[in-house]
């Protein structure tokens, strides 16, 4: 039976953006997506170009617009979490975003330290706290220019509709804003932060404003097609999975590796990168590792690690101790921004290195899960796997056996789909 509409998702990433088309009763639509220019990096310095999110995020509505069975009825973004741009009045990038593991803000995170309790979710030098402290320290030529700080998924909803400084409790988590009390804490205060700087802050799936004519007539999209808050790539992927009850969790194993688990309580731990999403009336304990696709993609190509993986051997395990990180610094388990990558030994054999770097983001994976549940978490039930390493069975095969659960089929993989479900509510 023909839908009457449906609900648009988009995801953007590091490295590509990719849009969904839900209908209400969660069947997808249709999809479509690009891929993106890479961030540079240059040591602990990690820096991308807001105009490329832009252009990729037109390019994905027009294609979605032109396959649509409906006319949609609401849009939600998710963006990487704690990337930062600041932005005029006007919603114009003051330069480069910062992104999620630019981890060059360790002044910064030093003084957030010495006044925000320990259980807020802007602690370390990758929060977007802290680089909005470092934007400011070193731009001070432009911070009269400066309206807003923005994260991607603010700043793109912000161009569909005209409207700047509008968020979402996940997104703000990072900046400083407390999930418990839904609130800008007065403790931001002591760091002489301008405060018309943060954005106003909404819960996932609030309606925004409607999109703006003219890009409704450009793009092909109904005038009344409506923007809603959004959400965090990690989070948007977990609802794309189903899970739905305490214990449940989900890993994402894209260009990072992050871990949720779904409670009936918060957990904080800012010294091992763990924190808590309010996602509705219950929440999502976990955190985000350096470790993951990214590093892999360092030393072999997606047609070398696909002509590998039939190779591998899970049940005879390497005894290669990795950290595979891809470059310094690392947010959880441990947070440590000095922290260097472990990738020694280095055997002769490509496919026994690969297996290895496998184990140690399995290891890491499996010591986020454990250390958790050590600090209050509910105990794990069962994991759902999204992110292009869910495809790799060996890797699967390893993971299980390192986390002592079942890997239980995701509904959907894509975080573009959990985004388009902010809509279906």
């Amino acid at each position: 039976m023909p839908h009457s509409y449906c609900h648009l998702g988009i995801d953007i990433g590091t490295s590509g953006c990719r849009g969904a088309a839900v209908a209400p009763d969660g069947a997808r639509l249709t999809s479509h997506a690009i891929a993106v220019e890479a961030p540079l990096r240059n040591g602990a310095t990690v820096e991308q170009d807001p105009a490329l999110w832009w252009t990729a995020l037109q390019q994905v509505l027009t294609e979605l617009a032109r396959a649509l069975p409906c006319p949609p009825r609401t849009l939600a973004i998710d963006g990487t979490s704690a990337t930062l741009l600041l932005t005029d009045a006007e919603g114009a990038p003051l330069g480069s975003a910062l992104m999620y593991n630019d981890a060059r803000a360790r002044t910064q995170a030093d003084r957030i330290a010495g006044v925000a309790p320990d259980d807020s979710g802007a602690h370390g030098a990758s929060s977007s706290l802290a680089k909005l402290l470092w934007w400011l320290e070193h731009h001070p030529g432009q911070t009269g220019r400066a309206a807003h700080a923005l994260h991607q998924a603010d700043w793109l909803a912000g161009c569909l509709t005209g409207r700047f400084g509008l968020s979402d409790e996940n997104n703000c988590l990072k900046l400083g804003f407390d999930p418990v009390e839904r609130a800008w804490p007065a403790w931001l205060n002591a760091l002489d932060l301008p405060t018309h700087l943060l954005p106003q802050v909404s819960p996932p799936g609030t309606p925004l404003a409607p999109i703006r004519p003219d890009l409704a007539r450009q793009l092909g999209l109904p005038r009344n097609l409506q923007i809603i808050a959004g959400t965090t790539d990690s989070i948007a992927a977990f609802l794309a999975t189903g899970a739905d009850r305490a214990g449940e969790a989900v890993t994402s194993l894209g260009s990072t590796l992050a871990i949720k688990m779904l409670s009936d309580h918060p957990l904080f731990a800012p010294k091992y990168g763990i924190y808590s999403h309010r996602l509705h009336d219950r929440w999502l304990v976990g955190g985000a590792s350096n470790s993951g696709g990214a590093v892999l993609r360092q030393h072999f190509s997606d047609g070398q690690m696909a002509d590998m993986t039939p190779a591998l051997r899970p049940e005879e395990p390497t005894g290669l101790d990795y950290y595979p990180l891809p470059g310094v610094g690392e947010r959880f388990p441990v947070c440590d921004p000095a922290m260097a990558p472990r990738l020694s030994p280095r055997p002769e054999d490509d496919v026994i290195f690969f297996q290895g770097l496998l184990e140690g983001i399995a290891a890491i994976e499996a010591r986020g899960y454990a250390l958790m549940r050590e600090l209050g978490a509910p105990s794990l039930a069962s994991i759902r796997t999204v992110g292009g390493g869910a495809r790799n069975p060996a890797w699967t095969r390893m993971r299980e056996v390192r986390c002592g659960v079942a890997m239980v089929a995701a509904r959907e993989t894509e975080a573009a789909y959990g985004a388009a479900l902010l809509g279906v509510g």
